[in-house]
């Protein structure tokens, strides 16, 4: 039966087919959330049509059944959700915590500061839009202070939003929503209590606590498992050509992604069907094993 009281969730984005890093996250959501007896969700996260590939959602959910997999409910797709981001814009608007922006990249670029994920905005229109554009972008005012959240798998994080990001976008001048936005209000809807994902989303949590602060949202739990790189030490994704999953070998694969979260699945396990990966995972999975680390090289997958 399920537990009210943890709602975990898989959220891919369409951009390609499911692969093997791709699996590595839902294994570790959907056995976190399992073993606390709580339901896991999909939600398909495609809120960038030019980035999308045509027919990778179905494909990415045909996979996660040949896997084995099983969530509550059916999958929610953002692009169905505009309505709920714009009710949270309305709110930041009347509250006054969010500001139109129309700097360009390049304008920000000439004035900016490094952080951690490209420019840090300078606050150019804080006070003012400084142009007369058609569009603009939206963002929010972030405070001056560091943010603290402890992670259950990487420990204490610390962010300093002003210093690290700067004031950041949750509508594009072309009217989509940006990641950080639609995350934080779909997470919320949903009654997610628990978010458990890669690493290469950690950086971006301190902007989601702001922006649920902000919003009058409860914080859910976090979790951010080691990402699978390549050789070259790159994410394994569409744009490093990361290689589809074999769908004939999906116990195999299930296997790999155990041993990759550090499960340490028996030997004689790594040929079985994904059914019987499931029951031996249901029994032992033990998120305190998944490696303290940011990213491991996926050798051989």
């Amino acid at each position: 039966m399920a537990s009210a009281s943890y709602r975990g969730r898989f959220a891919p984005s369409p951009t390609g087919p499911l692969h093997f890093g791709s699996l590595v996250s839902a294994v570790g959501s959907y056995l976190e959330a399992r073993s606390h007896h709580g339901e896991w969700l999909v939600r398909i996260e495609d809120l960038d049509p030019p980035r999308e590939m045509p027919g990778a959602t179905d494909s990415i959910l045909r996979a996660l059944e040949a896997c084995g997999f099983v969530w509550d409910g059916a999958p929610e797709y953002q692009n169905r959700r505009s309505a709920y981001y714009e009710a949270a814009l309305e709110k930041l608007k009347r509250d006054g915590l969010i500001y139109p922006c129309a700097c360009t990249r390049k304008e920000i670029a000439d004035s900016a500061t490094s952080g951690i994920e490209g420019f840090v905005y300078p606050g150019t229109c804080r006070h003012g839009v400084s142009s007369q554009r058609a569009h603009y972008a939206w963002r929010l005012r972030v405070e001056d202070a560091d943010i603290f959240f402890e992670d259950a798998v990487q420990g204490k994080q610390q962010q300093n939003l002003a210093r690290d990001i700067g004031d950041f976008v949750l509508k594009r001048a072309d009217g989509l929503y940006a990641y950080q936005l639609a995350v934080v209000v779909d997470d919320a809807e949903q009654g997610i209590t628990h978010v458990v994902r890669g690493s290469d989303l950690i950086d971006s949590t301190p902007r989601q606590i702001a922006l649920q602060r902000a919003l009058g949202i409860a914080q859910p739990g976090y979790a951010h498992l080691p990402i699978a790189t390549n050789a070259a030490g790159e994410k394994l994704s569409k744009q490093t050509q990361a290689a589809p999953l074999d769908l004939a070998r999906a116990g195999t694969a299930l296997w790999s992604a155990l041993q990759f979260l550090g499960q340490q699945p028996p030997p004689e396990l790594q040929r079985a069907t994904p059914q019987e990966l499931w029951s031996w995972a249901h029994n032992h999975w033990n998120l305190e094993k998944a490696p303290k680390r940011r990213s491991i090289a996926a050798n051989g997958v």
